[in-house]
């Protein structure tokens, strides 16, 4: 039996070979990839994000076990940072994610970014294309932990849940350029820690302010403390009422139709990229133009100008 027949009875070592296909992009993964998307669009994606420490993994194992509970499948993507001086990623602390059984209904995959920014891998939303057709529920989406520069969760999932910590109080007002903008639902995590009730006044206030006329979406705030299971049914509370919102305003579907948009214009454009990348690397000349542009003979910008014209023109 083909890899692909298991996968499709629900063989979890399938699923795993599968995934890692994908990842690592061996040949024929887009004819596979193009084969599950059709089976896709089921599941529910929750983006998980915020500052390093906030007790991220702990929120989504408290999450996975409550929606585990309600009889729903869940899928757990978690991505980790590369180290840029030796290529490898450290795939976290993700022991507690072994209380759930192999096979049992709940599957992990931790992902490195491979040097992507913006808080997710590049492969990160084809693996939850894979973990939608398989059949889960819930794919929940854990990002490395950056802070603001984590906006790509935004193009990846149906709701984001932004989590801080009452320590982050102080920080609040650097962070509302950035990554407050995209929270969906903001958790105050370890609520039992001093200053969670300042924090959480002022992330009210401010999201208060912050909401756009047009919404008739309030951001909740929702403490949390995730390591003793407090408040996680308040927050799939929450998540429950935002989806229903959306899909009463008629914003879930159209979400999803933007997300099919930039991921076509996000294919072509890779496609263009590594065409464009491919044919001038083989020219002899490319050195030639650095050394005019380093000899202050041309700009960099013109000679963009011209290998664009060239390429336009199949001349490369």
């Amino acid at each position: 039996m083909s890899v692909l027949s298991r996968f499709q009875q629900g063989d979890f070592r399938a699923l795993s070979r599968i995934i890692s296909f994908v990842e690592n992009r061996k040949d024929g993964y887009r004819e596979l990839l193009g084969n599950l998307y059709r089976q896709s669009g089921r599941a529910i994606r929750i983006g998980v994000t915020g500052p390093p420490g906030a007790g991220k993994s702990t929120l989504v194992n408290r999450l996975a076990h409550t929606y585990f509970a309600g009889g729903s499948k869940v899928g757990i993507v978690a991505v980790d940072p590369t180290s840029p001086f030796t290529g490898g990623a450290l795939l976290g602390d993700r022991v507690r994610m072994n209380e759930f059984e192999p096979g049992s209904g709940v599957f992990f995959r931790s992902m490195a970014t491979r040097g992507a920014s913006g808080g997710l891998a590049s492969s990160t939303d084809n693996v939850a294309i894979v973990l939608d057709a398989f059949g889960f529920d819930v794919v929940l989406i854990e990002t490395v932990g950056v802070g603001q520069v984590e906006l790509d969760i935004v193009d990846a999932c149906d709701v984001v849940l932004v989590v801080v910590v009452p320590e982050s109080g102080d920080s609040v007002q650097t962070m509302k350029a950035g990554l407050m903008e995209i929270a969906d639902i903001m958790v105050v995590n370890k609520a039992d820690r001093p200053g969670s009730d300042k924090i959480i006044s002022e992330l009210n206030t401010t999201m208060q302010m912050r909401q756009p006329a047009d919404s008739d979406w309030a951001v909740p705030v929702v403490a949390t403390v995730a390591i003793k299971n407090e408040n996680i049914d308040v927050l799939c509370g929450r998540l429950t009422e935002y989806l229903d919102f959306k899909r009463e305003a008629g914003v879930f579907e159209e979400e999803r139709r933007r997300r099919i948009e930039k991921k076509i214009l996000a294919i072509l454009i890779n496609r263009f990229h590594d065409e464009f990348v491919d044919r001038l690397t083989q020219q002899v000349e490319f050195e030639q133009y650095v050394d005019e542009t380093y000899q202050g003979k041309s700009s960099p910008y013109d000679i963009a100008d011209e290998l664009y014209r060239r390429f336009s023109g199949k001349q490369l």
